[in-house]
């Protein structure tokens, strides 16, 4: 690090890897973006474009040997995941991962222990820990003002029809991994509580002409779940539901309860004489968490800069992943899955 800077590297110059970019290019304190690296080189001439970068890469063990990198952002297919993380924390290289963290708990696992052996940072990127409402309902639920918590409902529903790829769940995993992992991790980050048992129910309704193809495929799941200490929640995902994007938490308490998601586009409400009411329903994640992307790479670099460990751990990413499987074979066998 020079002049108390960060040099940073973006892997994966797609969607969610372009907001990282953006951010780390002008609005990150302390921050220089002074790498992208992708194998489209369609894709990195496009970034380019958009971003000053001094260093583009088509190969990203190029990019590690560069010894002004000090830290990378891994925002690739989640089978690049482990192989990047480990030989980024060999070079000596702190890491911000997107989720998930890896397909497997076995693969995370190893990863930790390299970057634990390397002794560099890895933060892993669910976001919505950094959303300023998500934070202020995790200040009510430990202030005690609702009480002990009962439950812990949260929902993610997705407008866009999946990719052909994501029709085999053995490699996509459903709306479980595909939306529910950050259910998932704000359940456990509001009960302070692992999950000892998960019972999924599912079903295909939205793309029924692929159902003799993929005869696994769901696009919509209900989990119920069971906490070590008690408590329960509930989840729910769905892809292709149109209507915008959807992400909603109630958190009921013995003394009260609380609601957060914000489902508007804008503050705008229309009323009609025909008794019409009208929002508009907000279209996309990267509209709804643009502000928790920011204050996630900045969380990353001060963890950097400060020597301090991230808000999102190695462990948080691995217990994610591991609640995906439990979750996903709970569906395929038709009963409740335990830790």
């Amino acid at each position: 690090m020079i002049n108390n800077n960060v040099n940073v590297c973006l892997i994966g110059t797609g969607r969610a890897g372009m907001i990282h970019a953006k951010n780390l290019n002008t609005r990150v304190p302390n921050a220089n973006l002074i790498a992208i690296c992708d194998t489209s080189q369609e894709s990195l001439e496009k970034a380019k474009e958009n971003l000053s970068v001094k260093y583009t890469y088509n190969n990203y063990e190029e990019a590690l040997d560069n010894e002004e990198i000090d830290a990378v952002v891994i925002v690739t297919p989640t089978k690049l995941h482990k192989d990047i993380v480990i030989k980024a924390a060999k070079k000596k290289k702190h890491i911000l991962c997107e989720k998930p963290l890896a397909r497997t708990v076995e693969d995370c696992d190893e990863m930790i222990k390299v970057v634990n052996q390397n002794n560099v940072k890895l933060q892993v990127g669910f976001m919505r820990r950094f959303d300023e409402s998500f934070r202020e309902a995790k200040k009510v639920i430990d202030s005690g003002e609702l009480g002990e918590i009962v439950l812990v409902k949260s929902l993610t529903r997705g407008p866009s029809k999946p990719q052909p790829w994501m029709y085999d769940i053995n490699i996509s995993g459903g709306p479980i991994a595909e939306v529910n992992s950050h259910d998932l991790d704000t359940v456990r980050w509001f009960s302070d509580s692992e999950v000892k048992s998960i019972y999924s129910i599912g079903g295909n309704f939205r793309l029924r002409e692929i159902a003799e193809k993929y005869p696994d495929f769901y696009d919509t799941v209900s989990m119920n779940i069971e906490l070590e200490d008690g408590m329960i929640a509930a989840i729910d995902g769905a892809q292709y539901v149109q209507y915008g994007y959807d992400a909603r938490v109630e958190i009921l308490g013995t003394h009260g309860n609380l609601m957060l998601g914000d489902t508007k586009r804008n503050n705008i409400t229309q009323f009609s004489k025909n008794g019409i009411i009208k929002n508009q329903f907000i279209e996309s994640w990267r509209d709804l968490f643009s502000n928790a992307y920011l204050n996630e790479d900045i969380a990353f670099v001060n963890a950097v800069l400060n020597d301090t460990q991230p808000f999102v751990t190695g462990k948080d990413g691995r217990q994610a992943v591991k609640l995906v499987r439990m979750g996903i074979d709970s569906l395929l066998s038709g009963k409740p899955v335990f830790a």
